[in-house]
C-alpha cells in the first residue's frame, strides 16, 4: 500500500508538472509570436528610417548648418551681388558633400546653381519662388527642374536684420532616389511612398509615380487607396491597415516627417512576415512537443521503475519461500534422527556477483528465483531445500549415497545449463556449481558444508558450471 501512495502521489506531482509546462509553453510561444511580430515590424521601420535621416534629413541639416553660415549671409546682403564669389563657394560645397546647390538671391532676382547655371527669378516665369517666399515656413521640400527632376529643400536666408535675403537650398535629382529606393526594396521587399498634407506623392519606390513636368500623382489615383473607407481617407490614418494591391497584400507601416509636412508610407508584403512569423511559431510548437514527450518518458520511466519495484510486494518469490541457515540446521538434526545417512549439497550460481552489478539487483533477484524454482521442482520429495548464503542453496539429501547425490547434482547442474533465460536477459549464460559431501555418522552440519564448500570452490576453479565432492576423511 505504500508503494501504491507513492506511485499515486508521484503520477500527480508528474500530473502538474506536465500542465505547468504546457502553459508555461503556450505563454512563451505566443510571447514569442508577438516579439516576432514587433520585430518584424521593427525590423521593417528600420531600413526605411535609415533612408529617410541619410537621404532626406541629412541633405535638411546640411543646407540648415550652412544657411546660418556668415559667409553665405554676406554673399547674399551685398548690395551688388559677386557672382563669381557665388559660383566659386556653391562649387565647393558640391565638391565636398556631392550635392546639388543653388542661391536664389532677392536683391538680384536671379537663381545661381552650382552646375554654373544662372535662371532669372521672374514672376510668371519661376513660380516656386514666389509662392514659398510667401508662406510662413523657412524651409520647403519641393520637386523641380523638369528636365531633370529634382527633389529640392529650400531655406529661407535672413540678414541680422532679419531682411529677407533669399533661399538657399540643396537639390538631389530624382534617378539617385530610384536608383536608391530600387535597391532598397530587392534587399526587403517594401514600397515607399512620401506624400504632402495634399496628398500629392513627393516620392516614391516606384518610378511610376514620381512627379514628371509638374504633374503629381495623388493618392487617390491609386486603385488600393481609392478602395479604402472615406473616413480613412479623410483622416489618412493608415498605420498597420491591410491592403491588396495586385492580388498581394500588404501591411502599411506610417512614419510622420514634420520637417517637410509630409508622411511616408512603407508598403511591406504580407507573405515575407508571415514566412517570419510562421517559422517562430514552427519553432516553439517543436519545442512544446520535444517538453511534453520528455515528461512523458519521465512518467513512462517512473511507471517502469515501479512496477519492477513493487514486485517484491507483490510476489512472493521461491527464495523467499525457502528456510534459512538456521532452520536448515534444524532440519538438519531432524534428519539425523531419523536417518542413519545424510549427503548435502551446496550450489552455487556461476557470475553472480557479475550478473547483479551488470544488469542491477532484480534481474539478480530473478535469477536466483529461477534457480531455485528449477530446484525444487527437480530434487525429491524426501530431499530439503534451503538458503545457504546470497547466492548459494543448500540440498539434504537423507539416505543417498555420495554417487547418487553426485548423479543428483550433475543432473541439477545441466538443468540449469540448459534454462530459457529469454523472459529476463537474453545475454545471461546461466550456470551453476555443486559440491558435494556425505556422511555416514553424527558429524556437525558445519563440518559436512565446509567439504561441500571446498568441493564448490574446486568445481569453480576447474572452471564453473561442474559438480564436484569432498568426503569427510
Amino acid at each position: 500500500m505504500k508503494t501504491f501512495r507513492t506511485l499515486h502521489r508521484s503520477i500527480l506531482l508528474l500530473f502538474a508538472v506536465v500542465v505547468i509546462a504546457i502553459v508555461t509553453l503556450v505563454h512563451f510561444s505566443v510571447n514569442k509570436i508577438v516579439a516576432e511580430q514587433s520585430r518584424a515590424q521593427q525590423q521593417s521601420l528600420s531600413p526605411a528610417i535609415s533612408l529617410i535621416v541619410n537621404q532626406l534629413l541629412k541633405p535638411l541639416h546640411v543646407s540648415e548648418a550652412l544657411g546660418h553660415s556668415r559667409e553665405l549671409v554676406e554673399l547674399m546682403d551685398k548690395d551688388q551681388v559677386n557672382e563669381e564669389d557665388i559660383f566659386t563657394a556653391l562649387s565647393r560645397l558640391e565638391e565636398e558633400f556631392g550635392l546639388y546647390f543653388f542661391i536664389a538671391s532677392e536683391k538680384a532676382r536671379m537663381q545661381y546653381n552650382s552646375d554654373g547655371s544662372t535662371i532669372p527669378l521672374v514672376k510668371g516665369e519661376v513660380s516656386w519662388y514666389f509662392k514659398y517666399k510667401e508662406r510662413p515656413e523657412d524651409r520647403v521640400a519641393d520637386i523641380g527642374k523638369w528636365e531633370d527632376t529634382h527633389f529640392y529643400i529650400d531655406i529661407k536666408i535672413y540678414n541680422e536684420k532679419k531682411e529677407f535675403l533669399g533661399f538657399f537650398g540643396v537639390g538631389k535629382s530624382l534617378k539617385s532616389f530610384i536608383s536608391i529606393f530600387d535597391s532598397y526594396k530587392q534587399q526587403y521587399g517594401y514600397d515607399f511612398l512620401f506624400v504632402d498634407e495634399k496628398g500629392d506623392i513627393m516620392l516614391s519606390s516606384d518610378a511610376n509615380l514620381m512627379a514628371e513636368y509638374s504633374d503629381f500623382t495623388n493618392l487617390n489615383e491609386l486603385t488600393w487607396y481609392a478602395s479604402l473607407p472615406v473616413d480613412v481617407k479623410d483622416q489618412r490614418a493608415l498605420n498597420n491597415r491591410l491592403v491588396t494591391i495586385n492580388q498581394q497584400e500588404y501591411l502599411i507601416a506610417e512614419v510622420k516627417l514634420n520637417q517637410f509636412n509630409w508622411t511616408v508610407f512603407l508598403l511591406s508584403p504580407l507573405n515575407k512576415r508571415q514566412a517570419d512569423i510562421s517559422q517562430a511559431f514552427v519553432i516553439s510548437v517543436v519545442t512544446l512537443l520535444v517538453v511534453v514527450f520528455s515528461l512523458f518518458l519521465m512518467i513512462y520511466h517512473l511507471l517502469y521503475y515501479f512496477r519492477k519495484d513493487m514486485q517484491p510486494d507483490m510476489v512472493i518469490r521461491n527464495t523467499q519461500r525457502l528456510p534459512d541457515r538456521q532452520k536448515m540446521e534444524a532440519e538438519y538434526r531432524t534428519l539425523l534422527d531419523n536417518h542413519s545417512s545424510v549427503s548435502v549439497i551446496i550450489v552455487g550460481v556461476d557470475n553472480f556477483p557479475t550478473i547483479n552489478d551488470t544488469y542491477g539487483r532484480n534481474t539478480g533477484d530473478e535469477v536466483l528465483d529461477k534457480v531455485s524454482g528449477h530446484l525444487l521442482t527437480s530434487i525429491r520429495t524426501k530431499d530439503i531445500l534451503g538458503r545457504w548464503s546470497s547466492e548459494e542453496f543448500i540440498i539434504l539429501l537423507p539416505e543417498t549415497g555420495p554417487h547418487e547425490a553426485m548423479d543428483i547434482a550433475e543432473s541439477l547442474r545441466s538443468g540449469i545449463a540448459s534454462m530459457d533465460t529469454s523472459d529476463m536477459q537474453p545475454q545471461i549464460q546461466l550456470t551453476g556449481s555443486f559440491g558435494v559431501s556425505f556422511s555416514a555418522s553424527s558429524k556437525p552440519l558445519n563440518e559436512l558444508t565446509a567439504n561441500a564448500e571446498d568441493a564448490l570452490y574446486q568445481a569453480r576453479r576447474d572452471g564453473s558450471n561442474r559438480v564436484c565432492k569432498q568426503l569427510i576423511s
